[in-house]
């Protein structure tokens, strides 16, 4: 029997370190009624840079009121604030409109409900939400005589249009991808899943950089003590630094020494999307393209998106062949390195004269020729990823080929060991998923297998085993629903099987039996009855 996991931490450790955190931060005090005490005292916590813009004006309202709005250029749309703020609280009418009816202790009221035409306007009294929410891109109004000022949403900074991702290409399916914006990333998931249960939480990570974050999730589907704990364990993240989802990552795993993640990424909305309906808790991050979805098991570095746009076989197909592929790039150099040197005998004769002959003329032992060529291969592959496309291209061209036949004829390293590393290369670029993992593992069978040969291969191939049966992501088992065995989710897992069978969704994610569809969505033959049709 599955047993559900029980969390250490619990809601009011969770409130009790939000208080601490939130305590830690420098204070400034409420708003003053003077408007000139306010403007001195954001240009003292403001005025040194450059980009933080003050205009200072007057309107009359059966006397002349002082009145100035503070704003980040670059952050905000400027002709908005023209349109929209400034001209609305300069004109004539606001005064002959208004005056006669309502008294001056209602300016701030009239101008809040009746003169700003913005759609998000909230009045505030604390200076501290107004240095935050500024630096968030939005503009504040202080009115002379009103302890508490306006804050009106202004963002209008630029950012990268909704385009394709292309970490995650695909045939067939959506062409959206997540950009640096928020919002838009919010969004694009909203228009995935119209339910007024998909829920939204915002918070602030980073001291110094007060990066917004927000944590979605079904609610009634999603496991409401997974959902506890991912507020927990990024609530008690202490860092000034949050500059991408990669730093949240790093903070809030299970397992932060193993060399496999237990935190998915991916830049597709579908793909969060199905994720958010099968019960995972997303976390988005402002200013990347990444979002993060937990709890993660490894079955699903296996699996695309675009298998379920697909019929089923297809889909098995191309599931049982990313598999295959990551046997080949994590094993196939230490195969050849063991049979090279422990196990001939395990090589038909004609292939094993013909390694004989191509490695008599390398001066380097078939280890270390592996292990040159391995790591010139990562070298090549890392330059063709940092420098522009179509360098990067011809990089990898030249070092393909024209490195590769000198090295070859120069005699430095034999044939057999190139065609060994291009097909580890080749298959190692189907699993990008797991490529971290996958570098160090070929390294670690690698050596093991110039040690003690297939023994090796065997030793270091259940250590892996034994350590990815022990992880864990958010209490869910990482092999799961392999290790351990959950019938119900064998039918998404190596194999696909056709939709209308995944009748419930994953019991390693939501600990409950939970129906996503009916029993009866088989396609059927339409019944016809006889003598119809006949003409």
């Amino acid at each position: 029997m599955l047993k559900k996991f029980s969390f250490t931490k619990t809601i009011q450790s969770y409130k009790a370190s939000s208080s601490q955190k939130n305590s830690s931060n420098q204070s400034y005090g409420l708003i003053d009624k003077s408007v000139n005490q306010n403007l001195n005292q954001i240009k003292n916590i403001l005025g040194k840079s450059i980009d933080v813009k003050y205009r200072e004006f007057e309107v009359y309202y059966q006397t002349s009121i002082s009145v100035f709005i503070c704003f980040i250029d670059g952050l905000v749309n400027e002709d908005y604030i023209n349109v929209h703020l400034v001209k609305s609280l300069m004109e004539p009418n606001f005064a002959n409109n208004h005056a006669s009816s309502l008294p001056f202790e209602n300016v701030l009221s009239v101008v809040k409900k009746r003169i700003l035409t913005s759609s998000s306007i909230e009045e505030i009294c604390s200076m501290d939400d107004v240095i935050e929410r500024v630096l968030s891109g939005e503009t504040v109004i202080f009115i002379d005589g009103y302890d508490s000022a306006l804050l009106v949403s202004t963002q209008g900074f630029e950012s990268r249009n909704v385009e394709q991702p292309e970490t995650e290409s695909n045939v067939r399916g959506s062409r959206e991808g997540f950009n640096e914006v928020l919002k838009v990333n919010t969004a694009l998931v909203r228009r995935k899943i119209n339910n007024p249960n998909l829920v939204f939480e915002s918070m602030k990570i980073g001291k110094q950089t007060k990066t917004n974050v927000r944590i979605g999730y079904i609610e009634g589907i999603a496991n409401q003590k997974v959902v506890e704990e991912v507020k927990d364990r990024l609530n008690r993240i202490d860092t000034d630094i949050i500059l991408e989802s990669g730093y949240i990552e790093q903070y809030i795993e299970d397992n932060p020494y193993s060399i496999f993640p237990t935190i998915a990424n991916s830049e597709k909305p579908d793909k969060v999307a199905a994720k958010l309906l099968e019960g995972r808790i997303a976390i988005f991050c402002d200013g990347t393209p990444f979002v993060l979805s937990v709890p993660h098991l490894f079955v699903e570095t296996l699996q695309a998106s675009e298998d379920y746009y697909s019929r089923p076989y297809l889909a098995s197909l191309m599931r049982l062949l990313r598999i295959f592929a990551l046997f080949l790039t994590v094993g196939t150099p230490a195969l050849f390195v063991a049979v090279a040197s422990y196990h001939q005998e395990m090589v038909p004769s004609l292939l094993l004269t013909t390694m004989a002959a191509a490695e008599e003329k390398v001066p380097f032992p078939v280890f270390i020729e592996a292990l040159m060529l391995t790591i010139v291969f990562e070298l090549l592959r890392e330059a063709g990823v940092r420098m522009p496309r179509p360098v990067g291209s011809a990089i990898s061209i030249v070092g393909a080929l024209v490195i590769g036949e000198a090295a070859v004829t120069a005699g430095l390293v034999s044939a057999p060991m190139v065609i060994v590393v291009a097909l580890t290369a080749i298959t190692g670029f189907v699993v990008t998923a797991l490529s971290d993992a996958v570098i160090i593992m070929r390294f670690f069978l690698l050596f093991l297998a110039a040690a003690f040969g297939f023994y090796g291969i065997l030793m270091g191939t259940l250590i892996i085993l034994g350590h990815m049966c022990s992880l864990r992501s958010f209490g869910s088992p990482y092999l799961a629903p392999v290790g351990p065995i959950i019938l119900s989710g064998l039918k998404d897992s190596v194999l696909r099987m056709p939709l209308w069978l995944l009748n419930v969704r994953p019991l390693a994610i939501e600990w409950r039996k939970s129906k996503r569809q009916g029993r009866d969505n088989k396609p059927e033959h339409p019944k016809v009855n006889k003598g119809e049709g006949q003409g």
